[in-house]
């Protein structure tokens, strides 16, 4: 299976060779006239709180970025799913297969448009990321979807359906396991607090000590101390930068930014943070939370950056609360984060609070 680095550089180079041809292959029937607009940006829209989930809902599964080889680990879902009370509902296209997508394009939103629709689904869960995501994007039927508000969860490049459901509909979505990460207990703490509970959560990382004098696992670094407060956002820092200017990102004025990412070299990372500078995203935070980035090291050789130099760089200078380490992202164990919703940031504590429930 390849790593998302090995699919977007194929990508990059087939796009390449595309534009030889003026944009796309030769063979290639031409593109519809609304696909060729980018779509405006969307104005800023309240927030919608999905119901919250309880024992007997359905939740739709679906795969809308890169394909499932191991129908395994599709069977632990469906069986962690019942062990919870809940009924697992497979999207049509789960098991298909096109190159490194889980299918056509057509028909992975079309998974995503069916299980809004669907009565019967009262939750929707990713079970995988990968890359293709953002794809999808121009093919969803927004105007129903805003219709049937329901809770969405995934993480890593689902990023690019999280924060676009926000923008496009208002819809409060969860950045958190996916269907394929590990059900263990932290994992479905969290996912019970956030999303059955309706709990207004502190998300607070676990301290483990072992047999060391401190704690050295899960700790988190104050880069600018203080506090505020606004709308989270965020997610995967490589999908985000992906779709910027797209016209699916929702407003970040006055935003809680959180953002993580893996197996990064330390300049791609400061590349992808200086395109977030220069589009005037990340000057519009009134505070920003890292969360981790496994597989991101400096490396052997002779002059790289470190992860914390590139924090310092672009962040220090924004003046406003900001910590490093969170839980959330590419770890065995992860926060459920609602998008959309007013929290406060303590980057002395290492805290993100919720002023509100995420669901109704």
């Amino acid at each position: 299976m390849p790593t998302r680095r090995d699919v977007l550089t194929s990508s990059a180079l087939a796009l390449c060779g595309s534009l030889v041809t003026g944009g796309r292959p030769a063979s290639a029937a031409p593109e519809a006239p609304a696909t060729r607009q980018r779509p405006q940006a969307p104005a800023p829209r309240p927030a919608v709180k999905p119901a919250r989930l309880k024992p007997g809902d359905t939740v739709g599964l679906i795969i809308p970025s890169s394909a499932q080889w191991d129908p395994t680990s599709v069977e632990i879902l469906l069986d962690s799913l019942a062990a919870l009370g809940l009924k697992g509902k497979l999207g049509k296209h789960v098991f298909d297969r096109r190159g490194y997508f889980a299918g056509r394009d057509e028909d992975r939103a079309a998974d995503i448009n069916a299980m809004f629709a669907d009565p019967e689904v009262n939750a929707i869960h990713c079970i995988r990321g990968g890359w293709g995501a953002a794809r999808l994007l121009p093919l969803l039927d927004w105007a129903a979807i805003g219709k049937h508000p329901k809770i969405f969860i995934g993480y890593s490049d689902i990023t690019a359906l999280l924060m676009s459901l926000h923008a496009r509909t208002g819809l409060v979505t969860f950045h958190g396991p996916v269907g394929a990460s590990k059900w263990n207990a932290f994992n479905v703490d969290w996912m019970k607090r956030v999303l059955w509970n309706g709990e207004a959560a502190t998300f607070a990382n676990t301290r483990e000590t072992d047999d060391s004098l401190v704690p050295v696992k899960n700790r988190t670094r104050t880069i600018t101390p203080g506090k505020a407060r606004g709308r989270l956002l965020g997610g995967n820092l490589t999908v985000f930068t992906t779709i910027i200017g797209s016209g699916y990102l929702p407003d970040f004025k006055d935003c809680i930014l959180f953002l993580e990412d893996v197996e990064e070299a330390p300049y791609s990372l400061d590349r992808m943070f200086t395109q977030l500078k220069l589009a005037g995203i990340l000057g519009q935070a009134k505070g920003v939370v890292w969360g981790t980035c496994d597989g991101c090291s400096p490396g052997e050789g002779f002059g790289s950056l470190t992860i914390p130099d590139i924090l310092d760089d672009h962040l220090k200078p924004l003046g406003v609360p900001v910590y490093s380490g969170a839980m959330i992202g590419h770890v065995d164990r992860q926060f459920t984060l609602p998008l959309g919703v007013q929290v406060e940031l303590d980057a002395d504590a290492g805290t993100i609070t919720m002023l509100e429930t995420a669901v109704v």
